[in-house]
């Protein structure tokens, strides 16, 4: 069975800092993308950034651009979130999920960001409240 465990999130003031993790466990591939997104309360969710396994290639949203940095260590299965000057507007769930992309093969350049819609497996959430 194939595990997201996210973790990181807490209350924190505008301007402060957070750093996401997620965490994979029971992968059978050493292929895949991993996504954050966040859903807002009473807003649709949101991709916020996410990082392929093969090639370390990224991409950051634009409302989060300048201040979030994704990064990835695959022997730990682990992708990191750094969110820095948070902002009111950055209070949301952040979820991370896991595409396996074993089957456009090594060396195929995936178009990022990935669709909601392609994701295999997701996270629980960890819960990001920004106090002004």
């Amino acid at each position: 069975d194939v595990q997201l465990q996210a973790s990181g999130g807490g209350l924190v003031q505008a301007g402060g800092s957070l750093r996401l993790s997620c965490v994979a466990s029971g992968l059978s591939s050493d292929d895949y993308v991993i996504g954050w997104f966040r859903q807002a309360p009473g807003k649709g969710r949101e991709g916020v950034s996410c990082i392929s396994s093969s090639d370390g290639r990224t991409y950051t949203a634009a409302s989060v651009k300048g201040r979030a940095i994704i990064s990835r260590d695959n022997a730990k299965n682990t992708v990191w979130l750094q969110m820095n000057n948070l902002k009111p507007e950055d209070t949301a769930i952040y979820y991370c999920a896991a595409e396996i992309t074993t089957s456009y093969g090594r060396g195929y350049r995936l178009a990022l960001p990935r669709p909601a819609a392609n994701y295999d497996y997701w996270g629980q959430g960890t819960l990001v409240t920004v106090s002004s």
